[in-house]
């Protein structure tokens, strides 16, 4: 049932990011139509398909985590024994978590700062922006934890114990039969 749940929950975020990514592509042709054919733009466009960028980074990050479509050296890896496998995976999302901490501990120091600053342009709290950090952190933390959680509990299975591919050219399914989609 959750399992049910928390894919929805990332159906519609993948609906979030192609939404962040149409609205992009809509801001950008648009000013450059608006700049070769009429010699204007509109300037709101261009700090909101910047911060709409950032946005779709951290957010995809937060997809690719969950996917297993992040790069890593499943060639090294798959080579080893479960236990080495086992090992790999655990320092690997143990430096994950560690990382996540980092961002999340760098974005509460910079809260401050980043709500009273405002955009130039649509004069917006930064923190709109760079807040983005406290969700990414969360997040991918979160699935680090629950990695971290079935590997002390021993519920990892043999096919799950690689959880990246080493070349983009390979989807992650095709290189990890059995794995979840």
């Amino acid at each position: 049932m959750a399992a049910v749940f928390i894919d929805r929950v990332f159906k519609g975020i993948e609906a979030v990011l192609a939404a962040l990514l149409l609205g992009m592509v809509l801001m950008v042709f648009g000013n450059v139509v608006l700049r070769y054919a009429f010699n204007s733009g509109i300037q709101v466009s261009e700090e909101l398909s910047r911060f709409f960028f950032v946005w779709l980074t951290f957010i995809g990050a937060i997809v690719a985590m969950r996917d297993g479509t992040h790069l890593g050296m499943d060639g090294f890896v798959t080579r080893l024994s479960r236990r080495g496998k086992l090992a790999c995976l655990t320092a690997s999302q143990t430096i994950v978590l560690v990382c996540c901490v980092m961002l999340f501990w760098g974005t509460w120091q910079q809260h401050e700062v980043n709500a009273t600053t405002k955009a130039p342009v649509t004069e917006i709290s930064m923190i709109w922006v760079f807040g983005i950090g406290y969700l990414t952190s969360v997040a991918i933390g979160a699935h680090a934890l629950h990695a971290l959680w079935r590997i002390a509990t021993g519920r990892l299975r043999d096919d799950e114990l690689v959880q990246v591919t080493e070349s983009e050219e390979i989807p992650h399914d095709a290189a990890h039969p059995g794995a979840r989609p």
